[in-house]
């Protein structure tokens, strides 16, 4: 699950911050109808090769890029968020819906922790999975081949495969303090 660790040298964190927001800026300014241009910008946000049948439809949004692998024939729809600190697998034949966000940090929950350190941890989508509009899924989660997240869901755990997840229902689970 999540693990808890220091910002490691913080001035090359910031930087990498800084490269990623600049790569996804200029990315976001590419016509929808320039793929070979959005998929060259893609890979230099990324640090990784792209494959041709990888689609995506700015804006698109990363808090690092280079922890992000997609596979063959990924489809990622406009608006989308990869914060990927902790890694972000996408397999192939993947479909992310419009405004998905993929979220593999955070931060402590204690509260004296909190602006000392960050919680990571990788976040796994398996082959042919689809995740609907303005799903969030959460660090450490493992989406299951075949599956489906449906519109708006919080995941928070693993999803087996081939089965379909809905909903967000946010309740208490404990004190803090």
């Amino acid at each position: 699950m999540e693990t808890a660790t220091a910002v490691p040298d913080f001035p090359a964190f910031r930087e990498r911050v800084l490269q990623a927001i600049r790569g996804t800026e200029q990315l976001n300014k590419l016509p929808y109808d320039h793929q070979p241009a959005i998929l060259a910008a893609w890979s230099r946000l990324t640090g990784q090769p792209v494959d041709e049948t990888f689609h995506l439809i700015p804006p698109v949004y990363s808090d690092h890029g280079i922890n992000i692998r997609v596979g063959q024939h990924v489809f990622v729809n406009q608006g989308c968020r990869f914060n990927d600190i902790g890694g972000i697998e996408v397999g192939d034949h993947v479909m992310i819906g419009p405004d998905v966000s993929l979220i593999s940090s955070g931060h402590p929950v204690t509260p004296s922790e909190r602006r000392s350190g960050i919680t990571a941890a990788p976040i796994r989508i398996e082959r042919n999975v689809w995740i609907g509009a303005s799903a969030m899924i959460l660090q450490g989660v493992t989406v299951g081949e075949d599956s489906v997240v449906g519109a708006g869901a919080v995941v928070t755990h693993d999803v087996p495969p081939g089965t379909l997840v809905v909903g967000s229902l946010a309740r208490v689970v404990r004190t803090i303090r």
